[in-house]
């Protein structure tokens, strides 16, 4: 029906065909990441029964986002016009919300679309033959970037150059920092002193030795010893350097997350090697300087697969949730165990969720295609050049609706936007939260009263707030979530969601 290398091919292809050079990165000196959502809708019961020996399959990006970056709490503001999180996964998610409201618009006015009527008054449910694929260039940032680096044990380690710490320095930066380190500076130097890239305040990266570490974590106050025997390794970490009679890839170091614990619960151990994370650990995104309040793709993408994509506001309208088939990731660094542990088994156990939600056994596969303009594939083509890489500035939306489909950010604003221009309607993005919900309440008014699903039904819901909040199954869902496997999950504060 289709394939891994099918559905990256198929995102590739949208990318270089129907976004603009608007916002993409100068493949000279910067690099970006990709996510996309796929429909794939196979023929319908009836024309199956018709024609049993021609099944019709049709595959369609649908939303479609690219980015790197995340504004720090201090930029946040109070009336929802802003991005907070401009990561390619969240940017496809938001533009895939905006493509189902689209759908619902569709459905509301009887026209043709992915929906059909739910058995409750004014809801709705995707069509059988429908499903959703979710594509992202890059492993997500956060716990499923958490596994061993291996190298054989038959290559000698290659010492670290300065021209290659050089060209490191665009990752340490970045704020998308997925895999850090990457595979050559996965190596010790010739005198067995590993060489790590520490940040320093102002962004920038320095070299130290073990010895070095040693003398930092031993000055470092640790609450207890408790914290740290419960970061236990994945079984692969544990197991990775056993003996198996054949030449086995040697593991000396983790990949690394640029995302932090969140405060309050447990921390990494940021022991050398293999003991530096701790894994199934919630996490924040990094910011320059200031913390974020934004969670790590691996957190939300685990969210996503008990809540669904479609979040509070849609669900007053649906039946069921809008949950992915399938994740799939591109050529890079990547390891099945760890993206199964963060985002399935982490969830798994819940109990006690409302009807219509569940914890999704979502397909996890990887292509063998790489993204044209991913870090590793600027890298390879600017391998002579000293040029420093850095991640691009801006985020691409891209949703399947006919008002404009397009939309290019930069720090959270449409690109172009001047300090004075912040606040007004051309500043905004036409995913971020305000603008989605001035969608949905024309949504909620063109419909009677008598069609409006119970929860919207004679109601006198005013702001953002009060409209997700009536959305009483989700919010259920999401409180038995929390409570079982997300503790620690940082919420806004409810005055960043009291607008209109």
């Amino acid at each position: 029906m289709w394939s891994a290398d099918e559905i990256a091919g198929l995102c590739y292809l949208h990318y270089r065909t129907r976004l603009p050079k608007q916002g993409k990165p100068d493949p000279n000196r910067e690099w970006t990441s990709l996510a996309a959502v796929v429909k794939v809708e196979s023929a319908a019961q009836r024309e199956a029964l018709d024609s049993p020996g021609n099944l019709q399959v049709t595959k369609e990006v649908v939303a479609m986002g690219t980015g790197t970056k995340c504004i720090g709490q201090n930029k946040m503001r109070k009336t929802g016009d802003i991005l907070n999180d401009s990561h390619a996964e969240i940017v496809a998610k938001r533009s895939f919300q905006r493509y189902l409201l689209h759908q619902l618009w569709l459905a509301a006015s009887h026209q043709q679309c992915i929906f059909s009527p739910g058995t409750e008054t004014g809801k709705w449910k995707l069509k059988p033959n429908i499903i959703f694929i979710f594509f992202s260039s890059h492993t997500p940032c956060g716990d499923a970037s958490i596994f061993p680096i291996s190298e054989p044990e038959n290559q000698l380690p290659k010492p670290v150059t300065e021209g290659h710490a050089a060209g490191q320095s665009a990752e340490c930066r970045s704020d998308h920092n997925h895999l850090c380190p990457e595979d050559e500076r996965k190596s010790e130097m010739t005198r067995n002193c590993i060489i790590k890239r520490m940040k320093t305040d102002d962004g920038g990266c320095f070299s130290i030795t073990t010895e070095d570490l040693a003398v930092q974590h031993g000055s470092v106050k640790r609450e207890d010893n408790a914290n740290q025997k419960s970061c236990q390794c994945s079984a692969e970490m544990q197991t990775a350097n056993k003996e198996s009679g054949l030449v086995r890839p040697k593991v000396v170091d983790v990949h690394r997350t640029g995302a932090k614990c969140v405060p309050g619960e447990l921390d990494d151990a940021r022991i050398p090697g293999l003991g530096y994370h701790c894994v199934g650990l919630l996490r924040v995104k990094p910011g320059r300087g200031d913390r974020t309040c934004s969670m790590s793709c691996s957190d939300k993408l685990a969210r996503w697969n008990v809540l669904g994509c479609q979040g509070a506001l849609l669900m007053h309208f649906l039946q069921y949730p809008v949950y992915l088939s399938a994740v799939i990731v591109g050529k890079c660094p990547y390891s099945q165990e760890a993206m199964r542990r963060a985002v399935i088994e982490r969830c798994q156990h819940i109990s006690s969720l409302p009807d219509g939600f569940l914890t999704q056994e979502v397909k996890l596969l990887q292509s063998d295609l790489q993204f044209e303009h991913s870090q590793q594939a600027i890298q390879e083509v600017q391998s002579n050049s000293k040029t420093k890489l850095v991640p691009c500035s801006a985020a691409i939306s891209w949703s399947a609706v006919p008002e404009q489909p397009l939309d290019v950010t930069s720090d959270g604003f449409r690109q172009g936007t001047t300090k004075k221009g912040i606040g007004s309607q051309q500043s905004r993005s036409k995913i971020c939260k305000v603008e989605l919900f001035h969608k949905f309440q024309k949504l909620v008014t063109s419909i009677s009263q008598e069609d409006l699903p119970d929860t919207l039904r004679m109601k006198t819901l005013k702001t953002y707030w009060d409209y997700k909040e009536a959305a009483l199954n989700y919010q259920e869902a999401w409180r038995v979530l929390r409570s079982q496997a997300l503790h620690g999950w940082v919420k806004n504060a409810k005055e960043y969601l009291h607008f209109t």
